[in-house]
C-alpha cells in the first residue's frame, strides 16, 4: 500500500475494538437502567392527563375491546389469522430465495412518503427486509381488521383507529437497535458511543422537561427569542395582564388607512407568525402596506388561574381593539385569529353582533373552528371522564403545564413528531437539527385553569357555539348575526383543525365568506410565504356547497401561497392609503418589540 493511500474502510458489521465497545455497552445498560428508574418516578409513568401511561391505558383497554368483539365471531377470526398466517408463509419463502440469489420482488413495499425505511439496507440487507415487511404486513392486516369490525358507532371507531396509529407507530422496527440498520451501522462504527450519548440526551431531556417528557425535536440553543426569531421590527404600545400588544413599524411610505389586530392562539406563542424574516406572516402584512398590530399572550401562573375565556374576550381581544382605536384614532381595524384565536374572534363577534357593536370592518379566520362536530382526534381527549380529571390536576395549581398538550398535538403525528428523535437522539446518540418551526413547537405555554376548562368542555364537549348554546358575559351567542365580511383558511392535511370542521363552522356564520384551502397542514399550510412557491391554495368563488367535497369540486387550484390573494382581499376592507404611522405615537412605548411576555419560558 502506497504510504500516503487512506486506510481500508471498516467493515459496516464488524467491532473495530472489542474492549472500547463492550465497556460502551455496560455504560449503556447502567445509565440505561438509571434513565429508565428516573422515567418510571415522573409523571410520564403514573395515569394523568396525556400522560404515556394514561395514553397506554387508553389503547390497551380499547384495542381489548375490538379484540374481544371478534372473538365473539370466532369463523372470522379464524379466517382472518389464516389470511395473516398466510401472509407471513410467502414472506418467509421469499426471504429464502432471496437469500439464495434468487430475485423477487416483495410482498408488502411502504409508501413512498414513509421515511421511516429511506435508508438502502432496508431493501438491499435481507434481514432488515424481512422486519420491515413483517412490520408491513402486520398493520396492514390490523388496519383491515379493523375496517373490518361490524358494530362500531363513528366515535368508537375514530378512537379505535387513533390508538392503533400509536401502537403501529410504536413497533416499527426502526424504533428498535437492533432492526434499524442506520443504529446498528452507527453502533459498530462507534463502538457504542452512540448508545452512551443517547442515554445523556434522555437525561438532559428529563432535566429540562415539564410535567411530561419533552423530546427535543431541535438544537434548542441555536435560536433565541428576539435575536433570530420574531424580530420584525416593533414596539411594546399597551399591555395588561394577559397580552402585551406589539404595533410594527412601518416599511412602505404609505399604509392603509384601517389597521389588522391579530390574534394568535394563546396556547402557543404568537411567533409562529414572525419565524425569520422570510418566513415571517406578519412582517408580509406590514410589507402590503397595513399598519400590524399582534397580541402577544402571557405565559401564565398559579396567579392567572381564575383567568377566564370570557376574560380573554374583554381584556384580551376587545381590549386590544380599544387600544389599536386609541392609537391610530381609526375606530374600526380588521382583525384576524389564528387557530384558538380564531375561534376567540369568532366568539368575540358573536358577541358584538348580538350588542350591535362594530368595532370590526372585516374579520381572516385561519385553521379555525366554530364547529367542533367534527373536529378530529383531539375530541379523543374532551370526553366527561378525562375534563374530570384534567380539572382536578388544574385545580391544585392553578394551570395546564405546556408539556401536556404538546404531548397531545405529537400524538396527532407520532411517525412524524415522536418516534424520528427517539431514535435520532436516544439510538443514535445525535442532537436534533436547529429548525426554527421546531423550536417554536417546543416552546410551549401553560393554559389558566378556568379558561382552558371552559374551552375543552363548552367546545369540543358540548359544541355550545355552534348549537346557539354559549353564553359569554350574559349574551346567548349566535354566529347567524356575525354580517361583516370574512376570510376563512383551511388547510387540506390539517390534524388539529381539519378541513371539513373548519367548512362546517364557516357555513354557520351570516356572513359573506371567502373560503379557501391551503396545501399542508395547521403550520405548514398556514406558514407559506410566497417566494418558495411551494404547496397550492383553492378557491371558489361565490360557491354554494354544503360540503367541503363539493366545494373542492367546484374550486380552482393556485400555485404558490395564498399570502397574496388574502392581501388583495385585504386590501379592499382597508379603505385609502394614508401617512405612516410610527408604533407609540399616541400610547406610548413600552419596550421594543417582541417584548417579554413571549420570552418566559414554561
Amino acid at each position: 500500500m502506497n504510504e500516503h493511500s487512506p486506510p481500508p474502510k471498516a467493515a459496516p458489521y464488524r467491532i473495530e475494538n472489542p474492549e472500547e465497545f463492550a465497556q460502551n455497552l455496560l455504560r449503556f445498560l447502567e445509565e440505561g437502567g438509571r434513565a429508565l428508574s428516573e422515567l418510571l418516578e415522573r409523571p410520564d409513568a403514573r395515569i394523568s392527563p396525556y400522560s404515556a401511561a394514561s395514553e397506554m391505558t387508553q389503547a390497551v383497554g380499547t384495542l381489548g375491546d375490538i379484540a374481544r368483539l371478534w372473538l365473539t365471531h370466532p369463523t372470522k377470526l379464524a379466517e382472518a389469522q389464516g389470511t395473516l398466517l398466510s401472509s407471513y408463509i410467502d414472506l418467509w419463502n421469499t426471504s429464502i430465495r432471496r437469500m439464495l440469489g434468487e430475485q423477487v420482488d416483495p410482498v408488502a413495499e411502504p409508501e413512498p412518503s414513509d421515511n421511516r425505511f429511506k435508508d438502502p439496507e432496508w431493501s438491499t440487507n435481507p434481514y432488515f427486509d424481512f422486519w420491515k415487511q413483517a412490520y408491513l404486513l402486520t398493520t396492514h392486516w390490523a388496519e383491515d381488521m379493523l375496517k373490518q369490525t361490524d358494530g362500531l358507532d363513528d366515535p368508537t371507531r375514530q378512537k379505535a383507529e387513533f390508538y392503533l396509529r400509536q401502537v403501529s407507530s410504536a413497533l416499527s422496527p426502526s424504533n428498535f437497535p437492533m432492526t434499524n440498520p442506520e443504529v446498528v451501522r452507527e453502533t459498530f462504527a462507534t463502538n457504542a458511543r452512540n448508545l452512551v450519548q443517547g442515554m445523556a440526551h434522555l437525561a438532559r431531556d428529563m432535566e429540562k422537561s415539564g410535567d411530561l417528557l419533552k423530546i427535543s425535536q431541535t438544537d434548542t440553543e441555536a435560536f433565541e427569542v428576539g435575536h433570530n426569531l420574531a424580530t420584525t421590527p416593533g414596539k411594546i404600545v399597551f399591555e395588561n395582564e394577559i397580552f402585551q400588544l406589539i404595533q410594527y413599524a412601518p416599511t412602505t411610505d404609505k399604509v392603509r388607512e384601517v389597521p389588522v389586530l391579530v390574534v394568535p392562539p394563546w396556547i402557543n406563542k404568537y411567533y409562529i407568525l414572525d419565524l425569520t424574516p422570510p418566513k415571517s406572516f406578519l412582517k408580509f402584512a406590514v410589507d402590503q402596506g397595513f399598519t400590524v398590530f399582534v397580541v402577544s399572550w402571557v405565559n401564565p401562573d398559579e396567579r392567572l388561574a381564575h383567568k377566564s375565556f370570557e376574560d380573554y374576550m374583554l381584556e384580551g381581544v376587545l381590549t386590544a381593539a380599544d387600544a389599536v382605536s386609541r392609537e391610530t384614532g381609526v375606530e374600526r381595524c380588521n382583525i384576524v385569529g389564528y387557530c384558538v384565536g380564531g375561534t376567540l374572534v369568532g366568539a368575540t363577534l358573536a358577541y358584538l353582533a348580538a350588542r350591535g357593536d362594530e368595532p370590526f370592518r372585516s374579520a381572516t379566520l385561519l385553521t379555525t373552528q366554530l364547529d367542533f362536530s367534527k373536529a378530529g382526534d383531539l375530541l379523543l381527549f374532551t370526553n366527561d371522564a378525562q375534563l374530570a380529571s384534567l380539572e382536578e390536576m388544574m385545580a391544585e395549581r392553578g394551570y395546564l403545564d405546556g408539556s401536556r398538550m404538546a404531548n397531545v398535538f405529537n400524538m396527532m403525528r407520532p411517525r412524524d413528531l415522536i418516534w424520528p428523535y427517539i431514535v435520532n437522539n436516544y439510538m443514535l446518540g445525535k442532537k436534533p437539527f436547529p429548525f426554527d418551526l421546531l423550536f417554536w413547537n417546543q416552546d410551549s405555554t401553560r393554559m389558566p385553569a378556568v379558561n382552558h376548562a371552559f374551552y375543552l368542555k363548552e367546545f369540543y364537549n358540548e359544541n355550545k357555539l355552534a348549537k346557539g348554546g354559549m353564553t359569554l358575559a350574559g349574551i346567548k351567542l349566535d354566529l347567524k348575526k356575525v354580517k361583516l365580511p370574512v376570510f376563512e383558511v383551511a388547510t387540506k392535511e390539517d390534524h388539529i383543525a381539519p378541513a371539513r370542521s373548519v367548512f362546517i363552522g364557516s357555513k354557520l356564520l351570516g356572513s359573506q365568506v371567502e373560503f379557501v384551502l391551503a396545501g399542508s397542514g395547521h403550520i405548514a399550510g398556514v406558514v407559506n410565504p410566497p417566494d418558495k412557491m411551494k404547496y397550492q391554495f383553492w378557491t371558489a368563488s361565490r360557491a354554494a356547497a354544503d360540503t367541503i367535497e363539493d366545494w373542492l369540486s367546484m374550486a380552482k387550484e393556485h400555485p404558490g401561497s395564498w399570502w397574496p390573494y388574502w392581501a388583495e382581499w385585504l386590501a379592499k376592507q382597508s379603505g385609502d392609503w394614508t401617512i405612516p404611522r410610527e408604533p407609540g405615537e399616541t400610547l406610548g412605548v413600552i419596550e421594543d418589540a417582541p417584548g417579554c411576555y413571549v420570552k418566559v419560558r414554561s
